[in-house]
Formats: C-alpha cells, sequence, structure tokens
C-alpha cells in the first residue's frame, strides 16, 4: 500500500488544469492488473474494476486528481518517521492504495461469497466532476446495482454522511466608461454592482439563520452559508468610471433545503443590468446513519481503531452526493486529515492508511458475506 501511494503521489495529476491524467490511469490499471484483477474497465480517464460475483455491489470510490502543489518537491513523496508526505498523500491517494487493498482481502479471503467490491478510481473531483464520477453518472456507469459506496476523503477520523450542496455565480454588471472629470458621461458599472449586492446581503441574513440538524462542530458551522465577494473586480484605473464590475456569490446549502428553490432565488436577485455565470452546482445529500451500511460501517471503525464512530456533516462538496441521489448510502471516511490537505505540508500517517483498508474490508464484508 505504501509504495502504491507513493506511486500515485509522484504523478502530478494537479487539476485545474487536469495534469498527467493518462498516466495515471495506466498506472491504476497495471496495479490492478498485477494484484489479479479480471474485470477492469477504462471510461474516458475513469478506471474501474471489480472482484467477486454477484449483483450486489459496495463500491470503493475515489479521485486521483490533486489541487495544485505550492512546489515541484510536493511530488516527490517521501516517508519521516510514522508519516508518508505529499501532494495527494492525504486527499487522497493513500485512501486508493486503502480501498484497493481492502478489496484484494475481501476476494482473497473468500468473503465475497454474496457479491462485489467495484474500485471506482476518477478524476476532476476538485472541480465537481466533469470528467470523474459526473461523467461516469451521465453515461449510466455509476452504482449499477449498489447497496452501499465508501470514498476515503481525509476525514481526519470521523464519517461524513452528509454534504452541503454548492451554487457559485459570478454576477457582471455593465456600465459605459468615461473620464472622471466628466464623469456625468459614463455610468458606473461599480455602484450598479452594490445595488446587485445589497439584495444579495439582505438575504444573506435571512439564509443564515437555518440551522441543519446534521451533527457539525462548533455550532456555528450549522448555519447555511451564503458568501459574497470571494472575488471581486472593478475597473481599469482609480480615475476613470469603471464600465464593468464583478463579484463572486458562492451559497453552500444544507441537506434539508431545497436546491432548486434556492438557486431560482439566487438568480432571481439578478435583475436585467449584471449578466450571471454559473461557476459550479452540485446537489446536498444526507444518509441516515442508522441504516445498515452505516451500521456496519461503525463496528467496523470501533473493532478496528477501538474508538466509537463519530458522524458529522462535510462542510464542503463529497462525491457521495452521485450515489446517495440514486438511493445507495454513502459515506466518506478516509486516512487522510483534512487539516493537512491542500496545504504546502501535506502528509498522512502510514498506520491510518492500514486502517482504513481493514476498516474498508470489514464493512464490505459484513454487507455481502
Amino acid at each position: 500500500m505504501i509504495e502504491f501511494t507513493r506511486e500515485l503521489v509522484a504523478i502530478p495529476t494537479e487539476n485545474p488544469p487536469g495534469n498527467a491524467y493518462g498516466q495515471a490511469v495506466e498506472l491504476i490499471c497495471r496495479q490492478l492488473n498485477e494484484l489479479g484483477f479480471s474485470d477492469t474497465r477504462i471510461e474516458g480517464d475513469c478506471v474501474l474494476g471489480f472482484v467477486g460475483d454477484g449483483e450486489r455491489t459496495v463500491y470503493f470510490s475515489g479521485h486521483y486528481d490533486v489541487v495544485p502543489a505550492q512546489s515541484a518537491s510536493q511530488f516527490d513523496p517521501r516517508i519521516k518517521g510514522a508519516n508518508l508526505f505529499g501532494r495527494g498523500s492525504s486527499d487522497m491517494k493513500s485512501g486508493l492504495a486503502a480501498m484497493t487493498y481492502a478489496a484484494v482481502a475481501l476476494r482473497d479471503s473468500g468473503a465475497l461469497g454474496k457479491g462485489r467490491v467495484g474500485l471506482v478510481f476518477v478524476p476532476d473531483e476538485e472541480t465537481a466532476g466533469p470528467r470523474g464520477s459526473r461523467h461516469l453518472a451521465e453515461r449510466g456507469s455509476l452504482g449499477a446495482n449498489g447497496i452501499a459506496m465508501l470514498t476515503p476523503e481525509p476525514t481526519g477520523g470521523v464519517v461524513w454522511n452528509a454534504n452541503r450542496g454548492a451554487i457559485t455565480l459570478k454576477v457582471t454588471v455593465k456600465g459605459k466608461a468615461a473620464h472622471v472629470g466628466r464623469q456625468y458621461e459614463g455610468v458606473n458599472a461599480f455602484e450598479r454592482m452594490l445595488q446587485v449586492a445589497q439584495r444579495f446581503m439582505d438575504w444573506k441574513r435571512e439564509v443564515e439563520t437555518r440551522m441543519t440538524a446534521f451533527q457539525i462542530q462548533p455550532e456555528a458551522a450549522r448555519r447555511s452559508i451564503l458568501l459574497l465577494g470571494g472575488q471581486a473586480a472593478s475597473g481599469t484605473n482609480f480615475n476613470v468610471v469603471p464600465e464593468i464590475s464583478s463579484f463572486t456569490v458562492d451559497r453552500r446549502i444544507n441537506p434539508e433545503e431545497n436546491f432548486a428553490e434556492e438557486k431560482s432565488k439566487l438568480l432571481s436577485l439578478v435583475d436585467d443590468a449584471a449578466d450571471v455565470e454559473v461557476l459550479q452546482e452540485g446537489t446536498s445529500c444526507g444518509v441516515d446513519e442508522n441504516c445498515p451500511a452505516g451500521r456496519a460501517l461503525r463496528r467496523a471503525i470501533e473493532a478496528v481503531t477501538g474508538k466509537a464512530a463519530q458522524f458529522e456533516m462535510c462542510p464542503g462538496l463529497l462525491e457521495t452526493r452521485f450515489y446517495a441521489e440514486r438511493g445507495i448510502p454513502a459515506f466518506a471516511y478516509g486516512p487522510g486529515l483534512l487539516t493537512v490537505a491542500h496545504g504546502p505540508n501535506e502528509f498522512v500517517p502510514i498506520e491510518r492508511i492500514v486502517e482504513c483498508a481493514q476498516i474498508y474490508a470489514l464493512t464490505a464484508a459484513e454487507l455481502l458475506g
């Protein structure tokens, strides 16, 4: 598992823009072939591998793309003490190794008598999945006969059984340029933008009174979210009436809220004087932690770690949503640490890679055996 993780980390699958996907696909396919997987498929930039017989399938799904590195040295994986360092070590290439060897253990131990495990390796998770899970969903290749799905996101020891949805807009307001001394000949796009932004500010106050019932800490994190001005731009110079002004709106929607209604409300706040570009959108989801898959995962975590399993809502998007919207219970649990993911000193504790593989294997064995 360590060697597979190191080989994956060494491939600079940065997204954006989507580098080296072909190299990652080649390595994953070679690894599955060496491990004796006889049913492996390539769909675009995605790899699917299956072990076991029967239709009932537990999916282990993970992404091999990573956020851009702060330096090229991050793609030189290295072990220091009990940790493996490198870009993607936590998010989530160590998880790919864990889920792969969990499937091997299930096959070799004969624990798949009543079903199969499907391994799914996808890109583009960091940019909402157009060439990854979304691509598989559009082709009808995602989650066939699934009874559960696990994804090894860097959850830091907890289980994410829910995630917020996301709608991100770029609002651009147009005006007419003019010299500051003759501003009466222009139309100030910045001032018009402020009028539009004020509508969002008024809506923000209502939105952020809403609280999710899913577990998440601290208490303030339970509030629904509307962020204004994550990116903003205006004009060309201090002495020119700005012709164009823009700002972003990032709406994060709790599972209890209606995605379509919230999107419609956001768009209604923009008048004809502005243009709107949807930068991203993804639905929320929430899964009952006491469903059969949740109970099996809970028991596996407690058996391996000796600690009680904790279920919480992820503050961001998760690819569990693609499975949950198809009625498949989906959970995130991985060896990595969210506190170091995407950072300059990203690492994963090696012991947690082993634990994750054990937990995945025990969970699937209970569901299928």
